[in-house]
């Protein structure tokens, strides 16, 4: 482990532990709210790839009704402003996660990986990075799509790779600054 990855991993415990004691009151209201909107428990749960290949558990807040199976209202606005993807502090906190670094994604791609590409398993699954920045209205992009698996599958998933190979080979605090800071911007547009 080289210098810059064990300081970051000290500063997002460091920092999760801050934002989640900040954020608890809107934590819970959040759960309220998901709980009440969809009908359920208010917390989606899934397994996604993370560091060296390992299968975790992903929190997020539930955006889609359970019997409706579709996205409500107050979900497409919780997704719009990324706050869906606050319980990913405790992701941090259980150190599955990072503050910078590739999207989680299911089982079938990341694991799946050959050659240098499978490089990108040495980074911690992150909250952000420059590939969720580029590709944040992916939903829609894909909708718009004739075959939208395949266009993940063929355009999509090898640029996020590309991308976050880059990032493996500049990691720094001062990159991960940046990240952060457009993150920010992106959502508060």
């Amino acid at each position: 482990m080289n210098q810059y990855t064990y300081w970051k991993m000290v500063f997002d415990f460091i920092f999760a532990v801050i934002l989640t004691i900040f954020l608890i009151p809107l934590l819970i209201v959040l759960w309220i709210i998901t709980s009440l909107d969809t009908s359920s428990n208010g917390i989606f749960f899934q397994t996604r790839i993370g560091q060296h290949g390992r299968p975790f558990t992903i929190f997020k807040f539930k955006t889609i009704h359970q019997q409706k199976r579709t996205c409500s209202h107050t979900g497409r606005m919780l997704r719009k402003c990324k706050l869906d993807e606050l319980p990913q502090l405790f992701n941090i906190l259980k150190g599955d996660m990072s503050f910078v670094g590739p999207r989680p994604d299911i089982e079938g791609y990341y694991d799946k990986l050959t050659g240098t590409d499978r490089k990108v398993l040495k980074l911690k699954p992150g909250l952000t990075c420059e590939a969720s920045i580029k590709y944040r209205n992916e939903e829609s992009l894909l909708k718009d799509q004739k075959d939208p698996l395949m266009y993940n599958d063929e355009i999509l998933f090898p640029n996020k790779v590309k991308m976050n190979l880059e990032y493996l080979e500049s990691m720094s605090f001062t990159n991960d600054t940046k990240i952060l800071f457009k993150t920010l911007i992106t959502i508060l547009k």
